[in-house]
């Protein structure tokens, strides 16, 4: 798709996720490929994409959702400056900035906080007008 960059990129197949995750290590491949199940049983119906050179979910419209990795821990996207700041008592023994939860590479995230990340999120998103 000549011109179109790949932070724009919509519906990418997740074939884009899947080449994204065998380009990491074990254990961080494997906490991430738990993380995208996780989310995908939360938010089954979540698209799929690339976006900001990350693995991401979009549901409505707007990206709900996502993951990264780096050298010394990985990273839950929740896209927005404001969900994390809302579960601080949730979040409590994690490291965050305003837009990314932190967390270590061989400790996958629990279910229920991804589950309370991606709902609040999801309330975020539906109560804009």
């Amino acid at each position: 798709m000549r011109g179109r960059r790949l932070t724009e990129n919509r519906g990418v197949p997740s074939r884009g996720v899947d080449k994204y995750l065998a380009g990491l290590g074990a254990p961080a491949r494997t906490a991430l490929q738990e993380l995208r199940q996780t989310i995908l049983s939360i938010v089954p119906d979540a698209e799929e994409c690339i976006s900001y050179g990350m693995p991401a979910y979009r549901k409505e419209g707007k990206v709900v959702a996502g993951f990264a990795a780096f050298k010394t821990h990985l990273s839950y996207l929740p896209h927005s400056g404001s969900v994390l700041g809302k579960l601080s008592d949730d979040l409590a023994g994690y490291r965050s900035t305003k837009g990314s939860l932190h967390f270590p590479i061989d400790q996958p995230l629990p279910k229920a906080l991804v589950k309370k990340l991606i709902d609040t999120r999801l309330n975020e998103v539906r109560s804009r007008p």
